[in-house]
């Protein structure tokens, strides 16, 4: 089975916020300034205000907890949610390039012509770029 690209994005971050040594681990809390994604199907702007929950577990690995607005170049409205892994290096969060896996959901207007998002389950994979975080996202076939 081939999986289908949705889009690429890019997504443009603020200063982490930290919360160290909870009992779960360290929290990072990173809140999104804006972005852009495009693809075959669809394109537009990521929006302001969202952000990333991401946890530092004591075992090194990182966990996402991700919620975004997206809007589209026709100026409608998206809802991309999504968890997912980062193998951290060594040196943690702030030390370098890691992979990041992703398993976004969407929400859109049932009666929109993005309708067809409601039902996809997505996969994503990303890096860490000069300001943000960029993914390349899939829809899984």
């Amino acid at each position: 089975m081939q999986n289908e690209l949705l889009f690429e994005i890019t997504a443009y971050l603020a200063s982490p916020i930290t919360i160290p040594a909870t009992p779960e681990g360290d929290r990072v809390i990173i809140y999104v300034t804006g972005g852009t994604f495009s693809g075959p199907r669809l394109k537009g702007e990521v929006l302001p205000g969202g952000g990333d929950w991401f946890l530092v577990r004591p075992d090194g690995i990182g966990t996402l907890d991700v919620r975004l607005v997206l809007k589209t170049d026709d100026g409608e409205p998206l809802y991309m949610i999504y968890r997912g892994i980062a193998r951290l290096p060594p040196g943690g969060l702030g030390s370098g390039s890691f992979p990041i896996r992703t398993a976004p959901n969407f929400f859109a207007s049932r009666n929109g012509k993005y309708a067809w998002l409601n039902s996809v389950q997505a996969i994503g994979e990303g890096e860490i770029v000069d300001g943000g975080v960029k993914y390349r996202i899939y829809e899984a076939k």
